[in-house]
């Protein structure tokens, strides 16, 4: 079978940065199921995209498809053939439908009967043929949620199109789509090449377009960015806070990417970095350059699309632009801090957090009270705890802040330290966001966490105490962030802290707000549900995690502690009889209708294999009992395991249901005593 390269690339107008790599990549992956769908075979395919196509490279592509034969099966010979012999109408209408006569069919012989069968030859079709409504397909899928017209086109997509070129080996593949003919004309970059080429070999695609000065790889071009950022970094004596989004973003507006760097006034470093670097980054997509001890510097990079004869005139360009933008955060900073975050909480009774909730003054009055109460718990600072709860939010309601929304919570700590605040005070009130988003940074301090879980306890108990749970893909209120951030800082901290009755303090906050009468039971569970999906990303086996959670320790470091426990238990070799000698003894509990209470008469003990139990039980559970108070499962469980011989003797040699019912009730009562040993870690009859 013939194979060549094939090329298929739509030109547009500049595509938004931030939608590209989603549609080069939705595109790519139309085009694969398209080729599959048809069974054309090819060695491999490759989005290609920069902002003014989307293009797709396949290497090693089948010609056309292989023939096939197609087996068409009729009426049974039944229904084809009357009483004397002769076709039906169904057998007639059938084999006309396959262009043959009803003598010409073939039989097929089942055990279920027998039917007319027609084998079918069919021819393989061309990629010439298939390859126009393969695209058509892929562009029917991609992602596009506004598209658009253009002139007096009826065609929509998301940019106008320019340019349709399908390349397969030497050979242009024709056909139309949104409106353009497929030709063997390829933009170049916009300024460098604006007449573009004529492309004659998929071969050529891409080394042709870089000779127009365009990068069609959009990875590549990431690289170079990086790359050249991180050289001029090094020029300018610092680092560049790295970024991958805009480093991606940057990728994606450029098709020649070129590295300069620029400077600023000095004077601006006044100002905290941290506003700064959001206007560099996300108002002009600069790269700020950090010094070796994470100091701001006066410079920054950016990418530009063209290489300049005189890049002098881009720099100055740029450094006049950035500077309004410089002069607007001075000027917010300055502005701000002629008021104490305290004088502000006043504006936060304007500021809605949830109509039956309240205000954001309402939510930090809770959030405070909550805080020293947890910090409390945790022997710290229930004092700037409280203060911090009390201020964290109230850098919502400064001009930097409602300029830069991005910087709340950190400009709150630098408005805090203005303001001569503690610096637990101020670190808290940045950190009681942490951690935003996954693998986050978690609160450094526990007067810090302890104001991050009460903000976040607020709100699970608040939106669930007015009965608005996350529903699906909805929730507002971010409640599963808000969870996952509470699990990681109580697991990850390893703080001694019950969720149960922090959600019960947290209610307790409300008064009579809440409508929900379950709200503390409702609340345990969605944050105890995270855990399962938590751990499974962790590579936690589902089995160890369903042991854990049927026993519902309230205290999710303890929950974290006899996951590891379980985990490490698994791996010793007497884990599965001993996993499924609980399984029995289980089973056997379950069916007994004697009410036990877990004494065992020695006195009643007849069998040797059972006096040994017995006492090795006994033993055991003195011996494990100082280990499990202080959360040493796992040295629990070691010890547990040395149970394993002798548990096997007793069911090997033992009978349970003996005749006399004080001895089967006595060993009953063992069985109990043994079940409930284990059961104080976790419920290892559910590992598999």
């Amino acid at each position: 079978m013939n194979t060549d390269n094939l090329i298929v690339e739509l030109g547009t107008e500049e595509l938004p940065p931030k939608a590209l790599k989603n549609l080069s990549e939705a595109f790519a992956q139309g085009i694969m199921q398209g080729l599959q769908q048809n069974e054309l075979q090819y060695n491999n395919l490759r989005p290609l995209a920069t902002p003014r196509r989307l293009a797709v490279s396949v290497e090693g592509l089948q010609a056309q498809q292989a023939d096939k034969v197609v087996e068409k099966r009729g009426p049974s010979v039944d229904v084809a053939f009357d009483a004397d012999g002769n076709p039906t109408k169904a057998a007639q209408g059938w084999a006309r439908s396959n262009g043959i006569e009803v003598s010409q069919a073939q039989r097929l012989k089942t055990d279920k009967g027998e039917w007319l069968l027609h084998k079918a030859e069919v021819k393989g079709q061309s990629i010439e043929t298939l390859l126009p409504g393969i695209v058509e397909s892929a562009l029917k899928q991609l992602p596009i949620p506004k598209p658009m017209r253009w002139g007096d086109s009826d065609a929509q997509f998301i940019r106008p199109v320019h340019n349709l070129t399908m390349v397969y080996g030497q050979r242009l593949i024709e056909g139309e789509l949104l409106e353009t003919a497929s030709s063997r004309h390829v933009s170049g970059h916009r300024f460098h090449s604006p007449a573009g080429f004529e492309l004659q070999s998929a071969d050529e695609y891409e080394s042709l377009l870089e000779q127009h000065h365009v990068i069609a790889d959009q990875q590549r071009r990431i690289s170079i960015i990086q790359k050249e950022v991180a050289r001029l970094a090094e020029q300018l004596g610092g680092n560049v806070v790295n970024d991958d989004e805009l480093v991606e973003e940057v990728s994606a507006l450029v098709e020649w990417p070129v590295a300069l760097h620029a400077s600023f006034d000095r004077e601006f470093l006044s100002v905290p970095k941290e506003p700064l670097i959001v206007t560099m980054k996300d108002d002009q997509r600069y790269f700020p350059v950090e010094d070796k001890q994470g100091n701001l510097l006066p410079a920054f990079i950016f990418i530009t699309n063209i290489e300049s004869n005189d890049p002098q005139q881009i720099i100055s360009g740029n450094e006049k632009v950035v500077r309004p933008r410089l002069a607007d955060a001075q000027f917010f900073f300055e502005a701000d801090k002629k008021l104490t975050l305290e004088s502000r909480l006043s504006k936060l009774a304007a500021v809605l957090f949830q109509k039956q909730l309240g205000t954001v003054e309402d939510k930090v009055k809770r959030i405070s009270a909550l805080a020293g109460q947890l910090a409390t718990q945790l022997n710290t600072s229930a004092d700037d705890a409280a203060r911090a709860g009390l201020l964290c939010k109230a850098d919502l309601v400064t001009e930097m802040v409602l300029e830069f929304p991005e910087t709340q919570g950190v400009m709150g700590k630098h408005y805090a330290l203005n303001d001569g605040e503690p610096n637990s005070v101020a670190d808290a009130i940045e950190q009681h966001y942490w951690p935003r988003f996954s693998g986050d940074t978690l609160p450094q301090s526990d007067v810090a966490a302890a104001v991050a879980l009460a903000d976040k306890l607020d709100t699970l108990v608040g939106i669930f105490g007015i009965g608005q749970t996350p529903k699906g893909d909805r929730d507002p209120f971010a409640l599963r962030r808000a969870a996952l951030g509470l699990i990681r800082i109580l697991v990850e901290g390893n703080l001694p802290l019950d969720l149960k009755n922090m959600i019960e303090l947290a209610q307790q906050q409300f008064g009579g707000l809440l409508t929900n009468k379950t709200v503390v039971d409702d609340v345990f569970n969605f944050v105890m549900g995270r855990f399962r999906p938590w751990y499974q990303e962790q590579g936690v086996d589902v089995d160890v995690i369903q042991a854990v959670i049927a026993r519902a320790p309230s205290r999710p470091a303890d929950f974290d502690a006899r996951i590891k426990a379980i985990t490490a238990f698994k791996r010793l070799d007497a884990a599965i009889s001993l996993a499924e000698a609980n399984k029995r003894v289980g089973n056997i509990l379950a069916k007994s209708e004697v009410e036990l209470d877990g004494l065992v008469n020695h006195s009643l003990l007849v069998e040797a294999e059972e006096k040994t139990l017995a006492a090795k039980l006994s033993e055991t559970e003195t011996s494990s009992a100082p280990e499990i108070e202080s959360g040493n499962y796992e040295g629990a469980l070691n010890r547990m395991a040395l149970l394993k011989d002798d548990i096997d003797a007793f069911f090997d040699n033992v009978m349970v249901n003996a005749e006399d019912e004080k001895i089967k009730t006595n060993r009953l009562n063992l069985l109990h005593q043994l079940r409930q040993l284990f059961l104080k870690v976790a419920d290892i009859s559910l590992l598999q």
